[in-house]
């Protein structure tokens, strides 16, 4: 971290800054965010770290005006290595809950001595305090904004003891999870049973439009409904099944969430997932940045300065999703994921559930009008991924994922790259082949070759998702017809 900027951030309480670095007030023992609206400590008094890990290890307690928990979170690939990002997107989904940090380390391919230093080398902390932080700032969030008893916010965060909770809370913010719940913001009213909101916050600026004109076309008729409003979906985890539905909130950067489920300890889990789904992690200072530097891709940052990744609820859905467009449109392919959820799908009392692998893997998709061909491609992905040879939890780099994914017959780059892009939130993931982002940069109604474009994409690491993100929308607005996607997929995959 460069520590003039950082002094500059916090002086002008920059909200671009939220969550990329951390203040420690010597004097009071309390570390803040850049956004704290307290008056400002003289520099001599101020240490600054790059997580909310890193000031918890150091000794600092988090500050009660602007709630650290409350930040859009530190972004993975900023300043850490591809393994570090990789890490932290495994603990978010709750890798160290059930397994030691050797084993973490195991499926990232590295020692765990390794994967230790490179976590103090980045982020200041080691891998179990970044946890531990992540289930504390978890806990303080369920405190301030639901009603749930103090039992079940100390087991839904991890917490096998009501006793050590209470014993940490109070180490911690030097007061009981009780009192900490009378001073802090009231939680709002909802009168359904297992139902709970929460606002979730991001870096502006955030294209929600965009995002939403995206998805809209791409929603699973019964499982899916997305309007310019807000997204709403089922959800089933560990057996429970429920729904979340986001929106944005006007004037404050954060969406709302609200969740319906039965059993509040896969809360974290449901909140990380959405977090992922509609990339609230990103930097869109930091990509616009990169990105203008080309001349063609400009004019469209500047159109969409805060245009995200639509990510997605589940991997495998998403991956069959992108399958079932292989050689039709959008509208086409929409059609068939309804059939697909209909005919193998579970009822639950909100609607439809997206089929498992479990359910695909012997399943006769045919019925819903698949060729032979889609129908063995699909049964090959549920086999691998209830195997272990497919996962969507984000271990492999980039490079390893395609190359396992492509080893599925039916399944070639464009696929692979794409569900990268949207399912394992690969930032640098980049569908070369794709006729659409080709005919984008040749313009005039021309064309480059897929090889051409990746030489040219090369300057757009570590973002080309996002630029070809810009490049599709760009197309949408120039008029460059939805189907032309389809063409490329036919030659790949």
């Amino acid at each position: 971290m460069d520590v003039n900027t950082c002094e500059r951030a916090r002086r002008a309480r920059d909200a671009r800054f939220d969550g990329r670095f951390f203040i420690g007030v010597v004097t009071t023992g309390i570390y803040c965010r850049p956004v704290c609206p307290v008056a400002s400590p003289k520099p001599v008094n101020v240490r600054y770290f790059p997580s909310a890990a890193a000031a918890a290890e150091h000794g600092y307690r988090p500050c009660l005006r602007c709630r650290p928990e409350a930040s859009p979170g530190t972004p993975a690939w900023l300043g850490s290595s591809a393994t570090v990002s990789r890490a932290l997107k495994m603990i978010a989904g709750g890798a160290l809950d059930s397994c030691g940090v050797d084993e973490l380390a195991g499926r990232l391919g590295i020692g765990d001595r390794q994967l230790r230093r490179l976590f103090l080398k980045h982020l200041g902390a080691t891998p179990v305090a970044v946890a531990q932080t992540r289930r504390l700032h978890f806990a303080k969030k369920l405190i301030d904004e639901t009603a749930l008893p103090m039992t079940q916010v100390a087991f839904a965060s991890g917490f096998n003891s009501i006793r050590r909770f209470n014993a940490t809370f109070q180490t911690l913010w030097g007061r009981s999870p009780r009192e900490l719940r009378r001073v802090g913001p009231r939680a709002k009213d909802l009168t359904t049973a297992n139902e709970y909101c929460f606002r979730l916050a991001f870096r502006p600026p955030y294209d929600w439009e965009t995002l939403t004109s995206f998805l809209i076309p791409r929603a699973t008729p019964g499982v899916e409904d997305v309007t310019p409003d807000y997204y709403r979906r089922t959800i089933s985890l560990d057996g429970n099944t429920g729904f979340l539905e986001a929106r944005p909130v006007r004037g404050i950067p954060c969406l709302e969430l609200r969740v319906q489920f039965p059993d509040p300890r896969s809360l974290l889990h449901i909140l990380e997932r959405t977090r992922r789904m509609f990339d609230l992690g990103a930097d869109p200072d930091e990509i616009s940045r990169h990105l203008r530097r080309d001349r063609k891709l400009a004019r469209a940052v500047a159109r969409r300065p805060g245009l995200r990744v639509p990510g997605a609820w589940d991997g495998f859905e998403l991956a069959v999703r992108t399958i079932l467009g292989q050689q039709v449109t959008v509208k086409g392919a929409t059609t068939l994921a309804g059939r697909l959820a209909a005919m193998f799908g579970e009822r639950s009392e909100h609607g439809l559930l997206f089929p498992t692998a479990e359910v695909l893997a012997d399943a006769d998709t045919r019925r819903i009008g698949l060729t032979r061909a889609r129908t063995q491609t699909l049964r090959e992905l549920a086999r691998a991924v209830c195997r272990g040879a497919i996962s969507f939890e984000g271990a492999r780099s980039l490079d390893s994922f395609v190359e396992e994914f492509m080893a599925i017959p039916g399944i070639g780059a464009w696929t692979a790259q794409y569900v990268a892009m949207r399912a394992l939130g690969e930032p640098d993931a980049f569908p070369a082949s794709d006729l659409g982002l080709r005919r984008a940069i040749a313009g005039s109604g021309g064309s480059i070759t897929a090889k051409v474009l990746e030489e040219r994409a090369d300057a757009w690491r570590p973002w080309r998702a996002y630029a070809a993100m810009h490049l599709w929308m760009a197309s949408s607005d120039d008029g460059i017809p939805e189907n032309s996607k389809s063409e490329a997929r036919r030659k790949t995959a």
